[in-house]
């Protein structure tokens, strides 16, 4: 079984909070605002769904996989009227570039290219078979300053590493809610996770498929059982996340952990220790 010091997990650990700034800056949210995306959700799904192009709700549905489909219809395919995919793209990067610049302004340009050489370097070895937002990430155009090419190679190996997550959840037979049930229980807050777009129904009825599962006890509590079967989907995640961390090898890894220590703390200082991602306070 995969521990978190395995290198798939621990290097999540410092790619996820350069990715995240994303969510949780002021900065994105105001430059998907300046391009008419008002509203959280609305930035949210047009900046995460506009590498796969004008797409409609069902595509983003299926890949996004942890919101109510209800939900995610609401913003899409309205949301391209207001901004176009490349417009979305173009406010997303320059949110999440402001705010790595605001973040990380005491550290040396060199030191940052460093870091997104060997980031894009890790990302370049990625296999994206299968995995469709990894892919419509890598496919997108290089982009030109330090900052820039960070988070776009951060971002892309997020999506990699969420593509298989999503493929080992499938793969042991959990549907999005159930999911997001056994989180709750276990190490998320509940209120965050519903406001994916579940009723109280879906999440009751969620809750006992996991309890006759003999995941959760009839009370909500989790079981050894349901640990032991979901430390298996983390295994077969971190699994499917290792290959671009084996062919940076150890030795660029290591250096590429060190590099990266000093920036996902900071990325962490706007991240709430309680996130809907699951990422855990930095080390």
């Amino acid at each position: 079984m995969t521990q978190p010091g395995h290198p798939a997990r621990s290097m999540w650990t410092h790619v996820e909070p350069v990715h995240a700034v994303t969510y949780f800056h002021p900065r994105s949210r105001a430059a998907y605002e300046s391009v008419g995306l008002r509203g959280y959700w609305r930035g949210y799904f047009a900046g995460r769904a506009a590498p796969l192009g004008p797409v409609d709700a069902a595509p983003v549905t299926a890949a996004f996989f942890a919101f109510a489909p209800h939900m995610v219809a609401r913003a899409l395919p309205a949301v391209w009227e207001l901004a176009g995919p490349q417009e979305a793209l173009r406010a997303r990067l320059t949110g999440a570039v402001q705010a790595l610049a605001e973040l990380t302004y005491e550290l040396p340009e060199t030191y940052l290219a460093e870091a997104a050489a060997l980031l894009e370097a890790a990302a370049g070895e990625a296999d994206c078979a299968g995995r469709v937002l990894a892919a419509a990430n890598a496919a997108l155009p290089t982009a030109e300053y330090p900052l820039a090419r960070l988070w776009q190679a951060a971002t892309t190996l997020r999506e990699h590493r969420g593509d298989g997550h999503v493929a080992a959840l499938v793969s042991a037979g959990l549907d999005p809610v159930e999911t997001l049930a056994w989180r709750a229980a276990v190490d998320l807050s509940a209120q965050g996770l519903l406001g994916r777009g579940w009723s109280e129904q879906q999440w009751q009825a969620a809750k006992r498929r996991l309890a006759e599962r003999g995941w959760l006890t009839a009370e909500g509590e989790p079981t050894a059982d349901g640990h032991a079967a979901f430390q298996a989907v983390e295994d077969a995640t971190d699994l499917a996340a290792a290959r671009p961390w084996e062919a940076l090898g150890a030795t660029h890894t290591a250096r590429l952990r060190e590099l990266l220590g000093p920036i996902a703390r900071r990325c962490h200082s706007v991240i709430p220790t309680d996130n809907p991602i699951g990422l855990p306070p930095p080390a």
